[in-house]
Parts: C-alpha cells; sequence; structure tokens
C-alpha cells in the first residue's frame, strides 16, 4: 500500500518574517518591563523610564509588523491557514501578554493587602485578546468575515491604546508626582478593552487602503498634517487617536447611514454590504 503524503503547510518567506517581527518584538518587550519591575518600576521612574519607554516602542513596532504582514500577504495572493496561525500565536505575546504586563506593573502598587485585584484584570485582559483571536480563526476557517470590518475592537489595536496611554502617563509624571488617579483609570480601561475585543461591536478596518487609493487634494494635506502632529506630539496624540477610534465604534450605530457611509468611505473604509462578504479573509482580520 501506498503510504499517505504527510500534510506539508505553505511558509510564506516575507508575511511571516514580518510575522516573526512582531513576535520579537512582543518578546522583547516583555524583558524591558520584567527589568523595570525589578528597578521598582513607576516608584522609580528615574531608573526605570528608558525600560518602559523602549517596551512601548516595541509593542508598537509590533503593531506595525502585523499591519505589514497582513499587506504582502494580501499584496502577493499569499493568505495562508500557517500564516493566519502564526500571526495569532505571534498576537498574544505582543499585543496580549506584553500589555497585560505592561499595565500591571503600572497599577499593581496601587492596591494594598493579598487580593490580586491587577493581576486578575490583566488576566481578563489576556484571556480576553485570546477568545479574539480564536474567534477569528474560527470564523476564517469556517464562516466568512467582512473585509471592510472588525467583529469586536481588534487586539493590536487594544495593545496600541494600552501603549500609548502608558507613554501619556509617563509624560504627566514629569511634573506630576501622584498618579493614582490614572492608574484608576488603567484599570478600567483594562475592563472595557476586554469586552470590547469579544463584543459584536463593529469597527471599520483600513484594508481597503491600499497603494492604488485616491484622496482628493485636501484629504492628502490633512492626513500628513495629522502624521506630523503625531510625530510631533508623540507623548498623547497617539492615544488621542485611538480613544477615537474606540470610541467611534460604540457612536457608530446611532449616526445615519448616510453620514456613516460618508465618513468611512472618504476616512477609514468602504462600507460593505453583507452580501458582499470576501470568502478568504486576510491573515490580519483581528
Amino acid at each position: 500500500m501506498k503510504e499517505e503524503e504527510e500534510y506539508e503547510p505553505k511558509i510564506y518567506l516575507l508575511p511571516n518574517l514580518m510575522t516573526a517581527g512582531n513576535l520579537v518584538c512582543g518578546f522583547l518587550a516583555i524583558i524591558s518591563i520584567i527589568n523595570a519591575i525589578s528597578n521598582d518600576g513607576v516608584d522609580n521612574l528615574d531608573g526605570s523610564r528608558h525600560l518602559f519607554e523602549r517596551a512601548i516602542w516595541l509593542i508598537l513596532a509590533g503593531c506595525l509588523f502585523d499591519v505589514l504582514d497582513g499587506r504582502l500577504a494580501r499584496l502577493g495572493g499569499q493568505n495562508s491557514p500557517f500564516g493566519k496561525e502564526f500571526d495569532s500565536i505571534a498576537d498574544i505575546v505582543s499585543f496580549g501578554v506584553a500589555p497585560a504586563l505592561l499595565v500591571q506593573s503600572v497599577i499593581m502598587n496601587e492596591f494594598s493587602g493579598s487580593f490580586p485585584f491587577p493581576i486578575i484584570v490583566a488576566s481578563i485582559y489576556l484571556v480576553c485578546g485570546g477568545m479574539r483571536l480564536a474567534r477569528f480563526n474560527c470564523i476564517a476557517t469556517y464562516g466568512e468575515e467582512s473585509t471592510g470590518h472588525f467583529k469586536g475592537f481588534p487586539i493590536p489595536a487594544a495593545a496600541g491604546l494600552i501603549s500609548a496611554l502608558t507613554l501619556f502617563v509617563l509624560w504627566v509624571a514629569e511634573s506630576e508626582k501622584d498618579l493614582s488617579r490614572l492608574r484608576i483609570v488603567f484599570l478600567l480601561l483594562m475592563l472595557f478593552l476586554s469586552y470590547l475585543m469579544i463584543s459584536s461591536i463593529k469597527y471599520p478596518s483600513f484594508k481597503k487602503v491600499t497603494w492604488k487609493t485616491q484622496r482628493p487634494l485636501p484629504w492628502v494635506v490633512g492626513a500628513i498634517i495629522v502624521l506630523m502632529l503625531t510625530i510631533y506630539y508623540y507623548q498623547w496624540m497617539p492615544a488621542l487617536l485611538l480613544v477615537i477610534y474606540a470610541l467611534y465604534g460604540l457612536i457608530r450605530p446611532f449616526i445615519g447611514k448616510t453620514l456613516r457611509k460618508g465618513i468611512e468611505d472618504e476616512i477609514l473604509s468602504p462600507e460593505e454590504d453583507d452580501s458582499d462578504l470576501e470568502k478568504e479573509p486576510g491573515i490580519d482580520n483581528k
């Protein structure tokens, strides 16, 4: 009898190289956070600030790699089951474990006693992030998901928001020593993002924005201005943009269909009819 050939998944170089970069960034961010904690964390910002900031930039770099792997896969028609699974594994490290540890290290000294409340909240975020990724994999394998929208808040955006707000807190800490209120906000934000990730709230994606996307000159100039402001005011501008994105998903159902379509056609991504769902979603639709 002829032996059955073992299944060997297709592994495309460039998309998976970007995913590996995402995974390495997450690992290095975790190491940097652990080093910051061993340096007394937020209680000794003079000695640990640079470690926290390094971790933040590594998480944000992971977000960039995550965008690139999906773009390269779709550009070359190289979507694959291996890439989807590898991408989810990298995401749970870079956008699940690393942000959870980051927030836990920022707020852990705020609650006294033996009840590990920050650890529980960070664990809830991690579990919900894992469920978010698992739900996508199930939909991608057995169902259909719109390429124009995310179902639930995407985990890279959640990690980016946490990182950007941590950067803002470190900036505020230069002049404000009492961070107790901001730490409480972090705790509530973590729980809120956990809910958003596993919810069915729709968030527009940017996957329709490609190298062939055309916009009128005023829109291009406006995008350049926003980019310049984000770079110049990096301490708070990224957090503001991500907060607006998070809130948009909540108010989106209450916006008139015509206005909503105008906003998403011009700024975010074209609205898709339910009948136009793609059969093969990209690997970065998380």
